[in-house]
Order: C-alpha cells, then sequence, then structure tokens
C-alpha cells in the first residue's frame, strides 16, 4: 500500500467518523430527552392521582386543629365531675386520642408542616397543664374559665398552625 491508498483511505474515514461521532451525540441527546418526557409524564400522572388524596389529608388535619382549638374543645368536652385533675386529664386525652386517630396523615404532608401541627398540638396540651396548675384554678369551671381567658388575650396554637396548612395547601396550586 502506497501513501497515497492510505491518505485516501483517511480522507474516506474522517467524514464517516465525523458522521458516527454527530450521529451518537444526536441519539444520546434524544434518549435523554425521551427518559425525561418520560419521567415528567410519569410525575404528573401521579400527582393528578394522589392530590386529592393529599388534599384529604389536609383537611383532616384542619379539622383535627379545628376540634382540638381550646375554645372550642372546652365546649365539645364538658367536665364529668368538679375536680380540675380529672377535667385536664380528659382534655389531653381528648386532644391525643384525635391526634392518635390522625397519625397516618403525615405521609401526605411535609415534614415543615407535620411540626407544626404537633407543635400546636403540645402547645395546646401545655396550655391546658399551665392553666390546671394556678393557684386560682380550683375546679374544672374554673379551669375553663382560665383558659378561656388566656385565649380572648392570644391566639390558639391552633389557629397559627391553621393558617400554616391553608398557606402549604395554596401553595400547591
Amino acid at each position: 500500500m502506497n501513501s497515497e491508498s492510505i491518505l485516501s483511505l483517511f480522507f474516506y474515514t474522517i467524514p464517516t467518523v465525523v458522521t458516527g461521532l454527530i450521529a451518537y451525540h444526536f441519539f444520546k441527546e434524544h434518549t435523554k430527552n425521551e427518559d425525561g418526557r418520560r419521567r415528567f409524564l410519569l410525575k404528573k400522572e401521579m400527582q393528578v392521582n394522589s392530590m386529592p388524596i393529599r388534599l384529604q389529608a389536609y383537611e383532616r388535619m384542619a379539622l383535627f386543629l379545628e376540634r382540638i382549638s381550646p375554645s372550642k374543645l372546652l365546649i365539645r368536652v364538658q367536665p364529668t365531675s368538679t375536680d380540675k385533675d380529672d377535667y385536664e386529664v380528659l382534655l389531653i386525652s381528648t386532644i391525643e386520642q384525635e391526634f392518635e386517630h390522625n397519625l397516618s396523615q403525615q405521609i401526605y404532608i411535609t415534614d415543615d408542616c407535620w411540626s407544626v401541627i404537633t407543635t400546636a398540638k403540645n402547645s395546646t396540651i401545655q396550655l391546658i397543664r399551665k392553666a390546671s396548675m394556678l393557684e386560682k384554678t380550683d375546679s374544672a369551671n374554673k379551669m375553663r374559665e382560665v383558659i378561656l381567658s388566656e385565649m380572648m388575650e392570644k391566639r390558639a396554637p391552633s389557629d397559627t398552625a391553621l393558617s400554616y396548612v391553608k398557606k402549604e395547601v395554596s401553595d400547591m396550586w
């Protein structure tokens, strides 16, 4: 083989290699775009299917927060005796039961939102315990008055958490 035939072979090979590299690049980009499109469509379909479940979870947590709001809780849960300690236990166990009933909803809501909800629950329980420890609180009815007067002065923890839930739901759109 002489140098002229090697040179002509080289000139025929260069366009073939360049064409092959360009085809490889376009094929690689095409498969990458197709993969991205499939992932997008799958994610979109999953969102369509999971959106009602997520909204239902937020609805249930909003209902939970409304039910543990001290003003509504005290109206709904009447004292069974005049003993403030019994009433404190009854209120706290009612809140805990409500919470346990909705415990599975944490799967469908964000960690931040769940944290705000549990903080509201714990703050409400703390509010009840503090009202029970006051010296002026000597009966269940007096404890109800103390808690209600406390709620007149400041916002309930469940109201703050409910605002957060509403904001998070509005961000979903």
